[in-house]
């Protein structure tokens, strides 16, 4: 039989497989797993967690002391934890531990990193060589920064988040209206304006000290939370440090798991978590409606924690009474929406200036408009 080709058997078609379906009672929730994070995120099954958000060390780098210009010593970060020999080093300290976020994540998983210019460029890179889709770079702008006390650069007023998918096609979260909504109905932007932690949310030890010197903002982490996971949603924080993730997590029904390698970090979270308490249903829903945002957005104040969510707001003569929602947004019998539709439609009138309409019951039994929460608000951003 002259020219005749042999016919190879075709392959067996690769049959794909959907990730194994973790049992939420074998996750290690509302834990501070103990230990160098890589080692205990290796003992996370594959695919059980809905987002990471995580802060890793800076590697700021910094050498020798600084001090204000009065000579008082600046309580800046030196401790161990951030000290790395080399670049080379802090990479494949990066690579190990972003290896095991991309294994426990979930297809449809989100993964949120913040750092400097120390850091984050490294980091992000890396990111992409590994398969993760960036989504956004956020720019968290600080209202009160540390000034630059050498006067030898700008000063440092910002911090970048990346925020990104398991790939260019997976599915995410992203909770598009809760955020416009917490925006008072204006598309929310990448360049997010809020304090750094500081008065009574900074934390602080025994002697008096900061329990740790980067302790992100409980806002920061409402907003990115709200943005990208749902209720009952598993979020794991690699550095969970003093636990703003966790406390954020527990207020916003979500489910938490920590990993965090100092005792005094550990203690300190603990403490923290314990005193949180989680908002009833009613508050965990949100729904946004339309209107022109005023200068300051009524979802900034809740954010803020000055009317956390769940707050009960009334009208001046105490003829109804409205739950604030996560998002910034008001629930009152059947109606939902913003400040000011929701007392429009009460009202029956063509328009309401809801921070002079709604008023919340201060010490005393005292009413007071919302726009006095706004005016401490406005006060803070400018400390």
């Amino acid at each position: 039989m002259g020219n005749v080709r042999k016919l190879r058997a075709a392959p067996a078609a690769r049959v794909k497989t959907a990730p194994r379906v973790v049992d939420k009672a074998d996750l290690p929730l509302g834990q501070i797993l103990d230990g160098d994070c890589v080692e205990a995120m290796r003992g996370l099954p594959d695919n059980c967690v809905d987002l990471i958000f995580a802060d890793p060390p800076y590697n700021l780098q910094l050498g020798g002391d600084l001090n204000r210009p009065d000579g008082s010593h600046v309580d800046a970060v030196t401790d161990h934890w951030d000290q790395f020999d080399s670049f080379a080093v802090y990479d494949r300290f990066t690579r190990e531990w972003l290896t095991e976020a991309r294994r426990v994540l979930k297809p449809d998983g989100a993964l949120w990193v913040i750092g400097s210019y120390h850091n984050i460029f490294r980091v992000g890179a890396m990111m992409q060589d590994m398969g993760f889709w960036i989504l956004n770079d956020i720019v968290w702008r600080k209202t009160n920064p540390m000034p630059n006390f050498r006067g030898t650069r700008f000063t440092n007023a910002h911090e970048t988040l990346i925020w990104a998918s398991m790939g260019e096609k997976a599915k995410y979260q992203f909770n598009y209206r809760q955020m416009k909504s917490l925006n008072d109905e204006l598309q929310m932007r990448s360049d997010w304006v809020l304090p750094i932690c500081s008065g009574g949310e900074r934390l602080k030890d025994d002697a008096g000290h900061k329990a740790h010197p980067t302790q992100k903002p409980e806002a920061l982490l409402y907003r990115v939370m709200l943005a990208t996971s749902e209720a009952g949603d598993v979020v794991l924080d690699p550095f969970f440090g003093t636990g703003t993730t966790g406390a954020v997590a527990k207020r916003l029904g979500r489910d938490w798991i920590g990993c965090e390698r100092e005792p005094a970090y550990r203690e300190v979270a603990t403490r923290r978590i314990a005193k949180e308490l989680p908002l009833d249903e009613s508050a965990l829903k949100s729904m946004a409606s339309k209107r022109d945002a005023p200068r300051v957005a009524f979802g900034a104040v809740v954010e803020a924690g000055l009317l956390p969510p769940g707050t009960k707001l009334t009208d001046k003569k105490r003829r109804w009474t409205a739950t604030v929602r996560t998002d910034g947004s008001l629930s009152c019998e059947a109606l939902t929406g913003s400040i000011h539709s929701v007392g429009k439609e009460l009202q029956g009138a063509p328009s309401c200036n809801g921070w002079s309409f709604w008023h919340f019951e201060a010490e005393g039994g005292e009413l007071k408009p919302i726009d006095a929460a706004r005016q401490l608000y406005l006060l803070s951003i400018e400390d």
